[in-house]
């Protein structure tokens, strides 16, 4: 079998080669366009209006527009004449590639593939060129007087640059002139005027030979009008009494037929009245059982109106009856839905409220425990706080507390010398040594007032501070012994002993370890 599929492997190449080729090769071309097939072959092919094979891969395929192309070769702008006139010239020219191999070859290589409108569009910027160069050639009046004589010379020009690119020009027309300043129009007028006097002249030379003609006509018509006017004269007498005796002749018949006529006139209009009689009696019978007839059709159908009215006022009373039962029926059903529905909502609105109230409860007491261990652990706070205190208190000497009443000293002095410190100006009248006596004993206020708050505290609490601030003084050392330390002892006398077991008062704390002073 592998032998066989070898022995067949060219035959089924080349059949499949075959395949593609007349597939993807076989090209048609239209009688407008020119197909050319290039790349294996020095010279390309080009089908014109029949079929062949190009070879996929190898071959390629352009193609070239050979039908007729108009080309607009109007001027943008106004070119003078040889007469020195600027006219703007409107044409059209009709061109197709040539026919001629060698020049086709030309148009190959420059509008291959291209559309007519983009072949006009190339083509339109020469032959206005050659448009431009014909007219400063021409005079105004030439190139309005014999256009053909123009276009057939802007084909001659032009056609010496379109056989370069391969292209024939097969018809130039002139479709419009016009000039800058109307001259055109101006000329138009003056051969108008030439020609009206010229069309005068003519008329008046033909008025006056139709006036000649006219006079001589008339004396003819006379002469001839005369003559025939006597042979009618004596035609019309002869006709006169011709008419005479057959007028006599025609009353005489006429007279006749009107008595026989009168009498076929009577007898006709008896037979009308008799049949108008009969016919009378007929109607009036005809209209009495058509009037019967009527009444019947109408005691008919004014029978079926009233049995149609009845049945349809019946039906529609029983359907609306069938509908009233309907309505109530639902209305019923309708109002059961909404007290099921009502009785459910508050069903649902009473666990709903009874589960908030629940709920409620639960916060108001979870918060009133709160509130109540809040209240105690502060209640707990506040009395170990105390006790704290009270312990720190009693460890208090004289000396803490005297510095403690000392570091607020700056405090009272400053709240007693605010008054003064508010007075803008003092005035002092009289005093023993003058004003100097009198701002002494205002600026003195301070001591004396700092000495009694001195003695005020001593008082109360039996610290002499005095005392304690000259504790440092020479003399307190030298005479008393008085002495302030850190941890203060207060030793009176001369021997540098202590007070009557002073020495033995001073005790270990039982919590802090720290020695306390006996007062």
């Amino acid at each position: 079998m592998t032998e066989l599929i070898l022995a067949f492997l060219p035959i089924i190449v080349i059949i499949a080669l075959l395949i593609l080729i007349l597939t993807q090769g076989y090209v048609k071309a239209p009688p407008d366009h020119a197909y050319i097939i290039s790349g294996i072959r020095k010279e390309p092919r080009v089908l014109i209006g029949r079929a062949g094979l190009k070879i996929p891969f190898f071959e390629q395929l352009d193609k070239l527009y050979l039908g007729q192309i108009t080309v607009d070769i109007k001027t943008d702008e106004y070119i003078p004449t040889n007469d020195f006139i600027n006219v703007m010239v409107d044409a059209v020219a009709k061109v197709r590639v040539a026919e001629d191999p060698e020049r086709m070859k030309l148009a190959m290589r420059n509008f291959l593939n291209k559309e007519p409108a983009k072949i006009a569009a190339d083509l339109q910027d020469s032959l206005q060129g050659n448009m431009r160069e014909i007219i400063g050639t021409l005079t105004l009046r030439a190139i309005n007087t014999d256009r053909d004589s123009f276009s057939d010379q802007v084909m001659t020009k032009a056609s010496r640059d379109m056989e370069k690119l391969g292209i024939d020009i097969l018809s130039c027309n002139i479709q419009n002139v016009t000039d800058e300043h109307g001259l055109i129009q101006d000329l138009g007028m003056d051969n108008t005027s030439k020609i009206r006097k010229d069309a005068s002249i003519a008329k008046a030379e033909a008025e006056r030979d139709i006036a000649i003609a006219k006079a001589a006509a008339d004396k003819a018509s006379n002469d001839a009008r005369v003559l025939a006017e006597t042979e009618i004269a004596q035609k019309n007498n002869e006709l006169a009494i011709k008419k005479a005796e057959l007028q006599k002749a025609s009353d005489t018949k006429k007279a006749e037929a009107d008595a026989a006529y009168e009498i076929q006139k009577q007898e006709q209009e008896k037979t009308i009245l008799a049949a108008t009689v009969n016919a009378q009696i007929a109607k009036t019978e005809r209209e009495a059982e058509l009037r019967r007839q009527e009444v019947t059709v109408q005691q008919q159908a004014l029978e079926a109106e009233i049995n149609k009215k009845a049945d349809a006022d019946r039906y529609a009373i029983e359907q609306a009856a069938a509908a009233d039962l309907t309505r109530r029926q639902r209305e019923a059903e309708a109002k059961k839905y909404e007290q099921e529905k009502e009785a459910e909502a508050r069903k649902s609105l009473a666990e709903a409220q009874k589960y908030a109230m629940l709920q409620e409860a639960e916060g108001i007491r979870a918060r009133g425990e709160a509130e109540a261990a809040a209240i105690q652990a502060k209640a707990l706070a506040e009395a170990e706080g105390m006790e704290k205190k009270a312990e720190a208190y009693q460890k208090y000497n004289k000396a803490a507390m005297a510095e403690m009443m000392i570091k607020v000293l700056p405090d009272i002095a400053g709240k007693i010398a605010e008054p003064l410190a508010q007075i803008d100006k003092i005035t002092i009248i009289g005093g023993d040594s003058g004003s100097e006596k009198g701002v002494g004993s205002v600026a003195g206020n301070v001591p004396v007032v700092m000495a009694r708050l001195f003695e005020a505290m001593k008082e109360a609490t039996g610290l002499d501070l005095a005392d304690i601030m000259r504790a440092e003084s020479l003399e307190a050392q030298t005479t008393r012994n008085i002495n302030l330390t850190g941890a203060p002892d207060i030793i009176i006398g001369n021997t540098g002993q202590t007070d009557g077991g002073a020495k033995d008062a001073a005790a270990q704390d039982p919590q802090s370890g720290d020695k306390h002073p006996m007062a």
